[in-house]
């Protein structure tokens, strides 16, 4: 543990005893506290996640495993302005992929990487639940909505100059190109399972020789009975639907 992470603890020492205090399981103490050494630090350090394991006794594996499960903490540091696009379907729909590109254009990085003099990290996000203010995008987590070209040029201007009314996150260490770790590097530079190889496109949900999906849905179909009454999450009146396909293909295969 650095010297400066030992007078970083100290100091909020206090905060940590109040949050644990309110809590009947002091394991529910993990995300508060984990969040507030990352107010403070601008990301969650290793120290960081020791100090809450020892706070909580808990193993630093089991702190570590919930700091890489929540995409809103960062294990490495990240630029003072995380810009944050949504690029769901409402969004894509009003332009999200030209804001995406315009901001690439506009930053020179790509996706989960950070400006050379640390003040912006990008990332392109799933849905952000903002749908009828589409195209959006969270700054520090506070949302930007009906985006424009002009509109994230000026965004950009105010965050250089200092103006922007979003206030920019701790950064008390210099961030690296990419904020992800060397175990996440297979998913988050692109790597895909066995049954999305072969696709260009992170939003197609298509496999390997299947870019429309259909060989899925005729998987999901044909096993119908097997799945059916083990989820409780199935629409009631998909059920007859879905019976009478699976009928109607046992008939056509004999």
């Amino acid at each position: 543990m650095s010297e400066e992470f030992r007078a970083l603890l100290e100091e909020l020492r206090p905060r940590c005893v109040e949050i644990v205090a309110q809590y009947e399981d002091s394991r529910s103490a993990l995300l508060p506290l984990t969040h507030l050494f990352q107010e403070r630090q601008g990301f969650v350090s290793r120290d960081a996640m020791r100090a809450v394991a020892e706070m909580l006794a808990l193993s630093p594996a089991v702190v570590e495993s919930t700091v890489s499960f929540y995409t809103l903490f960062f294990r490495r540091p990240v630029g003072k302005y995380v810009l944050q696009v949504c690029r769901g379907l409402a969004c894509t729909i009003n332009g999200a992929e030209e804001i995406m590109a315009h901001l690439r254009e506009r930053l020179g990085i790509g996706h989960l990487e950070t400006t050379a003099d640390g003040l912006f990290s990008y990332e392109e996000v799933e849905c952000l639940a903002s749908c009828d203010r589409a195209s959006c995008m969270q700054v520090n987590l506070e949302f930007v909505y009906d985006l424009t070209s002009q509109g994230i040029d000026d965004m950009l201007a105010a965050m250089r100059g200092g103006t922007y009314a979003t206030a920019p996150m701790a950064q008390t260490h210099v961030p690296a190109r990419t904020w992800t770790v060397e175990q996440d590097a297979q998913v988050s530079n692109g790597a895909k399972s066995a049954g999305a190889q072969g696709q260009s496109h992170p939003n197609n949900a298509g496999g390997l020789g299947d870019r429309s999906g259909l060989i899925m849905l005729d998987r999901i179909v044909a096993n119908e009975r097997f799945f059916r009454g083990r989820t409780l999450e199935r629409l009631a009146n998909a059920e007859p639907t879905l019976a009478k396909i699976v009928d109607e293909e046992a008939e056509a295969a004999h």
